[in-house]
């Protein structure tokens, strides 16, 4: 079925009640839904009929949800969930109130620079949190980064370009949206974190221009300019941006990966050093929602300087501008009654203006210690507009450490409050503490500052007790303080013992030995085949440890043993007597001419005192007397 224009009210798989339709992307539309199971609203994303057929499709649009679902963080759209339904495949993302930063360019044109470096910010930092990880995003544009009330950017659509939305046609791993694509991208190179960086930096470099670096009339076109052409600095389209901001665009877009910045921290540092200098500045610190006026270049209100507030004073002057002051009269006297009179007016005025002008004096609530959402929320329904700054703290990221103003204070309504906030405690290097013994292994985890959880897997190679490894991996970063699990051998796994009873001992001993165990054999005499395998312990089936030691018993050949004498024996007899021997006993019969030897052995093979294996056959000739036929009777009538 097409997923195409769903009615509001439409439920899917049983959970999910359309509300509106919010837009589409390459491969997926995009609904508002209702979970009706959370009662919260969603952001439903449903891969396109078309699409859901093609294995590979699929397999993309579930590698976006499964990268996505991973990543937790304040910067990244949150995945909820993911499925089946009527056909095509969905996922059911954070539902956010806010814009992209596609439509916030549309409405308001180029970001002043310390605005846009603020949203880069942001933006690195959800990709640094993505690459620690092992994930790159390669469709990294304003498209995919939403922008909420609170003003906090978050990225979405992790796991990459899902055909459709990109301008590019897939060849061999070349995915993306072409004005977007590294030069290594665009020409089907494998990527690598610095690949996201690239992008970041054209979507700085849109923010401060309101244009892209590379256009063209096809996608083919733009990739061939990646590729071979240099930028323009973005100065030279927006005079605003500093020459220091121009060198961090033009760093991120070098054509060779290895140029760029190492990472995002870097990038971070690099931006919040020119950010440094702007505040000191006096940068302009324009908000997301202006709109330019009719008549208005867009530039002009994202990048113009703060208007000052006008003091009571010159209000009051604006308001009743001092009328000339009557000629001089002839007397001094009446002319200093005018002045006199002309300044109480004055005064007058100013106080009714003052009174009558002056905004509403409101309290600042307290929200110290409040979570940033909340905080805000509650201050803008009081009706104060919000400020934030970040501070590396001890503190979970986004708490309310302090507000200026203070709590309680009386403030003009409308006034802007100024939120620190924790940025949470930084990150450090995750330790590598594999192959040390436990205790010492936790010792190195608490001395980098992280909280240890401990878990056990078995190894082949790691003695039980001593660490496997950690997760996040060693090396890597974590924030400090947060929780790192240690995985601790249990020793080699369970394995489950084959069965070899009845195979050679030289079958037995190289299946055993192939599943990792260790092979002790004895022998016992058997009536079987020499080598034989007789029994096994532990038994066929069991659960032991791999390296644990399997005994067989085998089957070995008795040594020859005299055959008795059974000739002229009953029948019965000789039996019994060789089977009390260990042999077998064959039975052949002879004619015999006298009745007493009837039923008796006549001859046997092996004769008697002859060795021979117990378990071979002894054949015995047992006689059988044959009665002669009496002669019919003379006729009657011959008598």
């Amino acid at each position: 079925m097409s997923v195409r224009n769903l009615e509001a009210g439409t439920v899917i798989d049983q959970r999910y009640s359309i509300v509106s339709r919010l837009g589409a992307g390459g491969m997926a539309e995009v609904y508002c839904a209702q979970d009706l199971q959370l009662g919260r609203k969603v952001a439903l994303k449903l891969l396109h009929s078309r699409f859901s057929a093609d294995p590979d499709f699929v397999e993309r649009f579930r590698r976006e949800a499964s990268a996505a679902a991973g990543l937790q963080h304040p910067n990244v759209v949150g995945v909820y969930d993911r499925g089946d339904w009527d056909g095509t495949h969905y996922i059911a993302m954070e539902y956010l109130e806010g814009r992209s930063l596609q439509q916030i360019l549309a409405t308001v044109g180029p970001l002043a620079p310390s605005h846009a470096i603020d949203v880069v910010i942001q933006i690195l930092r959800a990709a640094r949190f993505a690459h620690q990880r092992g994930v790159i995003h390669r469709d990294i544009k304003p498209h995919n980064v939403i922008v909420g009330e609170d003003g906090r950017a978050r990225v979405t659509d992790f796991g990459i370009a899902r055909a459709g939305a990109s301008d590019m046609t897939e060849t061999g791993s070349i995915m993306g949206t072409a004005q977007y694509l590294s030069p290594e991208q665009a020409q089907g190179h494998a990527v690598s974190a610095r690949s996201d960086l690239y992008a970041i930096g054209i979507v700085l470099y849109e923010l401060l221009t309101a244009r892209v670096p590379f256009s063209g009339d096809s996608a083919v076109t733009i990739a061939l300019k990646q590729v071979a052409e240099a930028p323009v600095p973005p100065s030279a389209y927006n005079q605003s941006v500093p020459q220091e901001l121009d060198a961090i665009v033009l760093r991120a877009l070098e054509k060779d990966p290895g140029d760029r910045f190492a990472d995002a921290d870097e990038f971070i540092a690099a931006l919040e050093e020119v950010r440094a200098g702007l505040t000191g500045a006096g940068g302009s610190t324009a908000v997301f929602g202006a709109v330019a006026a009719p008549g208005t270049a867009a530039t002009d209100v994202a990048t113009a300087p703060v208007p000052v507030p006008l003091t009571d004073e010159e209000l009051v002057a604006q308001a009743y501008p001092a009328e000339p002051l009557p000629p001089e009269p002839e007397r001094e006297g009446h002319r200093g009654a005018w002045v006199a009179v002309a300044v109480i007016l004055l005064v007058v005025a100013a106080l009714v203006l003052f009174f009558a002008t002056r905004p509403e004096q409101v309290t600042v609530p307290n929200v110290v210690g409040s979570q940033l959402g909340d905080a805000s929320a509650r201050l803008r329904n009081a009706g104060f507009d919000v400020e934030v700054e970040r501070v590396q703290n001890d503190a979970p990221r986004d708490r309310v450490l302090r507000e200026d103003p203070q709590p309680g204070t009386e403030v003009d309504q409308g006034s802007t409050i100024n939120l620190t906030v924790s940025d949470g405690p930084g990150q450090t290097g995750v330790p590598d503490v594999s192959r040390l013994p436990r205790a010492q292994a936790i010792r190195e985890l608490k001395r980098a500052d992280f909280q240890v959880e401990l878990d056990e897997e078995p190894s082949d190679s790691i003695p039980r007790g001593d660490a496997t490894r950690t997760a996040p991996p060693g090396g890597s970063q974590a924030d400090r303080g947060s929780s790192v699990t240690l995985f601790v051998s249990s020793g080699p796994g369970q394995v489950a013992v084959p069965d070899v009873v009845g195979q050679s001992e030289a079958s037995a001993e190289g299946e055993l030995a192939a599943g990792g165990f260790t092979v002790s054999v004895s022998e016992e005499d058997s009536g079987g085949d020499a080598g034989r395998v007789l029994s096994q312990s532990p038994g066929a089936g069991t659960e032991v440890e791999k390296g644990s030691a399997v005994s067989i018993v085998v089957s070995r050949e008795a040594p020859p043993v005299g055959v008795p004498g059974v000739v002229g024996e009953p029948e019965a007899a000789a039996r019994a007597a060789l089977a009390r021997a260990g042999f077998d006993v064959a039975v052949s019969e002879a004619a015999v001419q006298s009745r007493d030897e009837n039923g008796l052995v006549q001859s046997q093979d092996p004769g008697a005192g002859d060795r021979a294996r117990r378990g071979s056959s002894v054949t015995i000739v047992v006689g059988r007397f044959a009665e002669a036929p009496r002669p019919d009777p003379p006729p009657a009538g011959n008598q």
